[in-house]
């Protein structure tokens, strides 16, 4: 068993959760992941692999890695939601209008800000979500 899988284990106990092969494949398959799945193209990526996984457990399995902050939830100016494993550093989205097209980037600036609330106001910020919505290059360029 690597260490990957030793941490998801032991958050899964932490948790009073069982860590099955379903959930397993799931987290797997969204940390191998590049982009922001939504559970539909999740559950195609996860049949690949075990075609007796239904959608309904991917949703349910979602809720749960998202309830224990392994998993985030963005809707990226579309009508359902993409996921993607929680990563050590903060970062933000652009999302295009046209294309659909998602840009991750950081902004050092956004936690100045946060600190500088939490200063001023006494405040403790525990999640920070910024998403940008407009048209990438190659959109901007058909669009002229």
């Amino acid at each position: 068993m690597t260490s990957r899988e030793n941490a998801l284990r032991e958050a899964f106990h932490g948790a009073g959760r069982r860590l099955t092969a379903q959930r397993r494949l799931i987290m797997e398959v969204l940390e191998e992941s590049e982009g922001h799945l939504d559970a539909e193209t999740l559950h195609d990526r996860v049949r690949a692999r075990n075609p007796g996984i239904s959608l309904a457990t991917v949703y349910r399995t979602l809720a749960v890695l998202e309830d224990m902050g392994r998993v985030e939830k963005h809707s990226l100016g579309e009508d359902h939601s993409h996921y993607e494993t929680v990563r050590d550093a903060p970062h933000y989205h652009f999302s295009c209008l046209g294309c659909g097209r998602v840009i991750e980037f950081d902004a050092p600036e956004v936690a100045r800000v946060i600190r500088r609330l939490g200063e001023q106001e006494g405040v403790q910020v525990t999640e920070a979500h910024l998403t940008l919505s407009g048209y990438c290059a190659r959109c901007r360029e058909v669009r002229r």
